[in-house]
C-alpha cells in the first residue's frame, strides 16, 4: 500500500494502483567554495525536509559536478525545483529527465541519500537491474546513454 506521497507501506501492490510520481533529474556545476563538507551538509538538509515531503532521491557529488535524482508528488518536487534554480551552491543546471507518470519509487527508502561520483554508474546501472516499471526503465537507460556522452562517461 502506498501513502498520501506514493512511498509503499506494507503489502504491495499491482501496477495498476501505482502512485502518480514526478521526477527531475539533473545536473549542475558546483559554485566556488563548495567541498565536500557542504555537500554533506546540504544532504542533511534535504534528508528532513524531503521526508516531510515525500520526496525521496540520490545526489552524487565529484569533480565540481552535481547530479541529483528527486522523486515525490508533482507540487512538492514543482516548489523543489525553484529552490533548486535559486540556490547559489551551483549554476548551469542542465534537465535530464523530468515528467510524471503513474510508476513506482526508484528509491523508495532514501529521503536523500549522497553517492560518490565514481560509483553514480553503479547506483543506475543497479536501479536499472531492479526496475520494474518500464517508464523507469526507460528513463534509466537515456540517462546511462546521457552519461556515456558526456564528460562523466566512460570515457
Amino acid at each position: 500500500m502506498f501513502d498520501e506521497y506514493g512511498i509503499p507501506r506494507g503489502v504491495e501492490l499491482d501496477e495498476a494502483a501505482l502512485p502518480k510520481l514526478y521526477h527531475f533529474v539533473y545536473c549542475s556545476r558546483a559554485a566556488e567554495g563548495v567541498d565536500d563538507a557542504e555537500v554533506s551538509r546540504i544532504v542533511e538538509t534535504a534528508q528532513r525536509n524531503n521526508f516531510a515531503h515525500g520526496i525521496t532521491g540520490v545526489l552524487v557529488f565529484g569533480s565540481g559536478v552535481f547530479f541529483q535524482w528527486i522523486e515525490g508528488p508533482a507540487a512538492k518536487i514543482q516548489n523543489l525545483i525553484a529552490i533548486l534554480h535559486r540556490d547559489e551552491r551551483h549554476y548551469d543546471i542542465v534537465s535530464l529527465s523530468q515528467s510524471e507518470e503513474e510508476r513506482e519509487r526508484l528509491y523508495p527508502n532514501w529521503d536523500m541519500e549522497k553517492v560518490e561520483a565514481e560509483d553514480i554508474r553503479l547506483v543506475l546501472e543497479d536501479a536499472l537491474e531492479n526496475a520494474d516499471d518500464k517508464n523507469n526503465r526507460a528513463t534509466l537507460t537515456r540517462i546511462l546513454e546521457q552519461l556515456d556522452a558526456g564528460p562523466l562517461g566512460r570515457g
